[in-house]
């Protein structure tokens, strides 16, 4: 069958007694990229919070900023850092609710933080969004007071704060604009 049968479908989550979750359609996902079925993480990710969005489904995160799996994770996997016992924790509770259908070791394709060289987990964080026309105001008023080298510059940059449609204050980035 296609997977275009299951959708709108559900199945129980594998790991997290009582969980369901739905099986959605969704246009990053293909042949060419693997089965054509996968779990959507959608705090992870821009294609599945992409997906998320679009069915509005929450965008919980269980891992905090260290990359160690939080309390909403649950308790066995509370404290565990992804990418190591947590990653082992994961598979003894899928072979213990009988849902580990195979295990191979895989070289994931991890990004990497260039200073560390370790692997960076993507993860979505609390934002504070406000009024964009308040925003827009503000930073155009501020940028008004900046001196700038050489001064020509102010007005295209006014020009494009003045075109900017998506703000977001980041607290991770104390550096740019907007």
């Amino acid at each position: 069958f296609s997977g275009a049968d299951l959708a709108d479908g559900s199945c129980a989550h594998p790991t997290i007694p009582g969980r369901v979750s739905p099986l959605l359609p969704a246009n990053h996902v293909t042949m060419t990229k693997g089965t054509g079925l996968v779990h959507t993480a959608p705090a992870h990710g821009m294609e599945d919070y992409s997906v998320a969005s679009h069915h509005q489904l929450p965008t919980d995160c269980l891992v905090d900023e260290s990359g160690y799996f939080t309390e909403a994770a649950g308790s066995e996997l509370k404290n565990k850092n992804v990418l190591e016992e947590g990653n082992e924790a994961v598979i003894k509770m899928l072979q213990a609710a009988g849902s580990l259908l195979k295990e191979e070791k895989y070289v994931h394709s991890y990004p990497y933080d260039w200073r560390t060289k370790k692997p960076i987990i993507i993860r979505a964080s609390k934002q504070w969004f406000v009024n964009t026309a308040d925003v827009k105001a503000a930073a155009q008023d501020v940028l008004k007071k900046v001196k700038v080298i050489p001064t020509s510059a102010v007005n295209r940059m006014l020009e494009m704060l003045d075109r900017r449609t998506f703000w977001c204050i980041s607290r991770q980035r104390c550096w740019g604009v907007p």
